[in-house]
């Protein structure tokens, strides 16, 4: 089950956190992958060793996945390295979190710009390829944020929600070209993106938690291998939370 041998992979923010996470799951479940950065070249080329260490076969490819230019050429990249592209699993993210009275233009153009826009970019530019192979898994990643709202997180969340109906209507356009395209909503996971969280907020949604424990990397990670596998592939348009009960 969820044999992903000759598939091939590119994730983006794919050096550090979930990111990495994914590749490294990705990877052992046989997926040759692409490591998508834009700054953490060290990290990317460290995650590279040890996915071909353990057998694997990976690639890095730089990009800012917020513009045009750099998307197609990342797509070019990886379709080259690996010869054909798979799934894209649009992982990359950023939050700047204030009060709505506090946030800026700035605030809100840059979570926009890397959250939503970005998405857009990047699943645009692998579209041709996967409709040339008549096969395709577009899996983005979104946050129970975009489901249920989150004080000082105005523009987080409108980007994660807006993720959800883009998610859907790629869904609706590419179907027929067997191409599935779904959605992941973490929870609280802990990794560089959620480390410096006040205290007081991770002690509250701790207390909401069904399970009790935060998530983990690869919890979203196996989530994301099954919806790249061919078990997953009758699943499209969907909106899978993997939060322990937050959201409800």
């Amino acid at each position: 089950m969820f044999d992903l041998s000759g598939k091939t992979a590119l994730v983006t923010g794919g050096s550090r956190g979930i990111g990495a996470g994914i590749c490294k799951y990705l990877a052992q479940h046989g997926t040759a992958v692409a490591i998508n950065y834009k700054e953490s070249e060290k990290q990317a080329l460290e995650l590279k060793k040890k996915i071909e260490e353990a057998g694997g076969k990976a690639i890095t490819i730089q990009a800012d996945v917020r513009k045009p230019e750099d998307c197609e050429r990342m797509a070019q990249e990886a379709i080259e390295g690996l010869g054909r592209l798979d799934i894209l699993v649009n992982n990359a993210g950023f939050n700047r979190d204030t009060l709505i009275l506090r946030m800026s233009l700035e605030d809100w153009d840059e979570v926009m710009d890397l959250n939503l826009r970005a998405v857009f970019l990047s699943t645009k530019s692998v579209l041709r390829q996967m409709m040339k192979q008549r096969t395709g898994r577009i899996i983005n990643i979104g946050s129970v944020s975009g489901l249920a709202g989150n004080a000082g997180q105005a523009n987080y969340a409108a980007a994660k929600s807006g993720l959800i109906g883009f998610t859907r209507a790629v869904a609706r356009e590419m179907g027929s070209r067997n191409i599935t395209s779904n959605l992941v909503a973490p929870g609280l996971v802990i990794t560089e993106l959620t480390k410096d969280i006040r205290p007081e907020i991770v002690t509250g949604v701790k207390q909401r938690l069904m399970i009790d424990r935060f998530g983990t990397v690869e919890d979203i990670a196996a989530m994301v291998v099954l919806l790249a596998s061919d078990e997953g592939g009758y699943i499209t348009g969907q909106v899978i939370s993997v939060d322990g009960g937050l959201g409800l």
